[in-house]
């Protein structure tokens, strides 16, 4: 467990916008910032971060919280694993007062994974720099690659021995659970059960995640035999999904953000060499086609991608459908070809940075137009085929979303194409017509379909409780109350005389006597109850980073706002709006008084339902007096609080 001084340390240290802003492309608007949910697809910016509150509030999928509850929800970090990520990013050195590291057979399944990868990532590259074989064969092999100690350093690139145990028995040795070595993909089980390395006798290039972690490697053979594979990349495993993983982005997002574009190469050797070359904002889809959440990934951080191809017309051609799915998530896609015989790790070994730069500038087309051009090429004068292109050409530009951008392909297509501008417009509105049906179809069919789904057996008919208002209310005025003590409870009490007492002592005072039936915020006032008792005077952060997730949740839930007024509102229009912090006896008392009155219409109603089964006299007597008595407390409650309202 990390010790909470520690945990203190780290919530002072961390910027929520600096954090959030390694994953999710971020743009200041008013005092927050806002950029596309790094939870769901979407167009329209609903993600937004409030420095001043350090919270952040997805308002497309609910989720919320602070920089930790960040990580817990998108890297699937447990709450130590975030604190200790947001830890080594600011430099502070985390003291735990139990072994949970070292003791592997309590770690979580996950979390034994990542240690394991790890294990094994340091495992081979001090094989590579520190064994006769390794540097021999390794070490030699990226160096006769142009690749600098500094390189091979930052992506931990290493060499896995021409053994079959090598590993295995090493991590064996040091503790590592066969279990693990077998799910990550870093050991195979023969039929005997018996244990042997998958890497053998390759380089190897570990594959990060976006925090940096090693979830996967990739591993390649330097041997000629024609009946071994090239590569051998990790099986997919509880880690390492390849279809959500470009290799290198955790180096390259910085860089992408700052020149807001993504250069995208196909394998490990490419981007070592354009990372080094300097031109960091470059990743790879390790040899496996683009996938639908590859693209998302970049699009976190840019709109604009830019492919590099090699010189393989075939494999060039083979390659453009797939492009398209990059058009329909609304990126903007150029693409740069290289001379034949030449893939973007060669070319800038033997040109050098300045060149690679320059022909990247030079040739750099839009992938339209590049398309249109590279089909165009094949067909000649056969006017079949080339009707054939003029509607594949259409079929990409209808992925676009923007039709404003549409458009303008379709003006710069039809001079190619020689085609007027009228006929591909209407080729254009034609495939989207027919795809809006297709899509409408769809819809039908699964509203259909569930539909026509047969009503669950009944064998009793059981009365339908109807909702009770009266219960989401009390729970409305319980978060109210919660809301209170969140803003205001540090602020010192301003009305009939009183100015030596903080809101928040106040609130918990006067509720003394008030139970509550919402769980979470029975917690919450119990914690503050409990903190204001110990000397202390929490604050919303106290909530914001508190290790239950449903603390966090509610606390977010309450604070964060979608909208807010402008700055300039009042001197552009003129309208006053009252703020509740005007009045802050009415604000405070009038949540207090208004929880206790729904108290005791609630105890008022539980009177009226036990004096219709009392039995006996006494019991009628006792009941019809508190009633009365209750009906005094209601009435007097009433009184007060319309005096409050009006005052």
């Amino acid at each position: 467990m990390i010790q909470k001084s520690t945990i203190d340390r780290i919530m002072e240290a961390t910027d929520i916008v600096e954090v959030i802003g390694e994953f999710v492309q971020l743009k200041k608007r008013g005092a927050n910032y806002v950029g596309l949910s790094p939870f769901a697809n979407e167009r329209t910016p609903s993600f937004t971060v409030s420095p001043a509150k350090g919270i952040f509030k997805d308002f497309s999928t609910g989720k919320g919280g602070s920089a930790v509850t960040f990580l817990m929800e998108l890297e699937k970090f447990s709450y130590p694993e975030a604190l200790k990520w947001l830890a080594k990013k600011y430099g502070i050195e985390v003291e735990e007062t139990v072994e949970a590291p070292e003791n592997r057979e309590e770690e979580l399944r996950r979390e034994s994974l990542m240690i394991v990868s790890a294990f094994a990532a340091k495992f081979f590259h001090e094989t590579m720099l520190e064994t006769e074989e390794g540097q021999s064969i390794g070490l030699s092999y990226f160096k006769e690659r142009g690749f600098t100690a500094e390189t091979i350093k930052k992506f931990e690139l290493g060499y896995s021995p021409d053994q079959w145990e090598a590993f295995t028995g090493a991590a064996i040795r040091n503790g590592y659970k066969e279990q693990f070595l077998v799910e990550s993909g870093l050991s195979v089980k023969r039929d005997n059960g018996a244990l042997f390395d998958r890497y053998r006798g390759r380089v190897m290039f570990p594959i990060h995640s976006f925090t940096g972690r090693v979830i996967g490697f990739g591993g390649r053979t330097l041997k000629k035999d024609k009946n071994v594979a090239k590569y051998v990349n990790s099986p997919e495993s509880e880690i390492y999904h390849k279809s959500n993983v470009l290799y290198g982005l955790y180096f390259a997002k910085k860089a992408i953000r700052e020149h807001d574009n993504c250069y995208l190469v196909e394998g490990y050797a490419d981007v070592l060499s354009v990372h080094q070359a300097g031109v960091e904002n470059v990743v790879a889809s390790s040899g496996t086609s683009l996938t639908t959440e590859q693209i998302k990934l970049i699009a976190r951080f840019t709109k604009n991608i830019t492919i590099l191809y090699d010189g393989d017309a075939a494999g060039i051609k083979a390659s453009l459908r797939g492009l398209d799915m990059i058009l329909e998530e609304g990126l903007n896609v150029k693409v740069v070809l290289f001379p034949d015989g030449h893939d973007p790790d060669s070319f800038v070994q033997s040109k050098g940075s300045s060149a690679f730069k320059k022909h990247i500038e030079e040739n750099k087309k839009d992938f339209i137009l590049y398309k249109t051009q590279i089909l165009l090429k094949e067909v000649g004068n056969d006017p079949i085929k080339k009707a054939d292109v003029i509607r594949e050409v259409v079929e990409s530009i209808a992925k676009i979303p923007d039709s404003i951008k549409a458009s303008v392909f379709i003006k710069e297509c039809s001079g190619l194409l020689q085609i007027d501008e009228r006929a591909l417009l209407s080729e254009l509105n034609k495939m989207r017509t027919a795809k809006a049906k297709k899509d409408e179809q769809q819809r039908q069919q699964q509203n259909n379909r569930f539909s026509e789904m047969p009503d669950e057996p009944h064998f009793f008919d059981e009365p339908v409780e109807p909702e009770q208002p009266a219960v989401k209310e009390e729970t409305s005025q319980e978060k109210e109350i919660v809301r209170l003590l969140l803003l205001y409870g540090n602020k010192i009490i301003d009305w009939d005389g009183n100015s030596n007492t903080y809101i928040g002592p106040f609130i918990i005072a006067e509720l003394s006597d008030v139970n509550f039936d919402n769980a979470i915020c029975k917690l919450i006032v119990d914690i503050y109850r409990s903190e204001v008792e110990n000397g202390n005077l929490p604050d919303d952060a106290t909530f914001i980073h508190h290790a239950d997730k449903d603390i966090v949740n509610l606390t977010v839930d309450i604070l964060a706002t979608k909208y807010s007024l402008s700055e300039n509102w009042y001197e552009m229009h003129k309208i006053k709006v009252n703020e509740e912090q005007e009045n802050m006896r009415a604000t405070i008392l009038g949540g207090i008084f208004h929880l206790k009155l729904h108290k005791v219409k609630k105890i008022l109603d539980e009177v009226v339902s036990e004096l219709k089964t009392a039995q006996s006299a006494e019991d009628q007597d006792n009941l019809q007096i508190k009633y009365i008595r209750m009906k005094k407390v209601e009435k007097s409650i009433s009184d007060f609080l319309g005096t409050v309202i009006t005052r």
